[in-house]
């Protein structure tokens, strides 16, 4: 009898231990920002125009397991985009631009990274994507 007491408990241990254990997603207090830039080109295959890629979709997926995204958000007027309250881990952040090679048309832009501090801001700076 006092075996099997001590071997529930420390099963029950071992479950709300590994339950309590954070991963990637919201609840932290890290942020990762960026900026998305439209990049428009002629036919020669020189930029003719760059500019603000303003209410773009940029997609967020949470860990390394998945590759559906778990969030999304819109650029601001200026190409900013910010996603706030994130765990430490590895995230993979996408948007899509304009590729007539493609059959949809289209081409994902993608970025995967870490974030390993509780608090830490994670700037991926600018990222650019073509438009046709």
């Amino acid at each position: 009898m006092k075996n099997g007491l001590i071997i529930f408990f420390s099963i029950l241990v071992l479950s709300f231990n590994n339950s309590c254990k954070k991963v990637e997603g919201v609840g932290g207090g890290a942020v990762i920002k960026g900026i998305i830039q439209e990049q428009k080109y002629n036919a020669l295959g020189n930029i003719i125009a760059e500019y603000p890629a303003a209410n773009q979709s940029v997609y967020l997926i949470y860990g390394t397991t998945d590759q559906f995204y778990d969030d999304d958000i819109k650029t601001s007027y200026d190409g900013s985009f910010v996603f706030n309250y994130l765990q430490k881990g590895t995230y993979t952040l996408f948007v899509y631009e304009d590729d007539i090679n493609q059959p949809s048309g289209k081409n994902v832009v993608k970025q995967t990274f870490e974030i390993t501090e509780k608090s830490e801001v994670k700037d991926l700076g600018t990222i650019n994507i073509e438009k046709l």
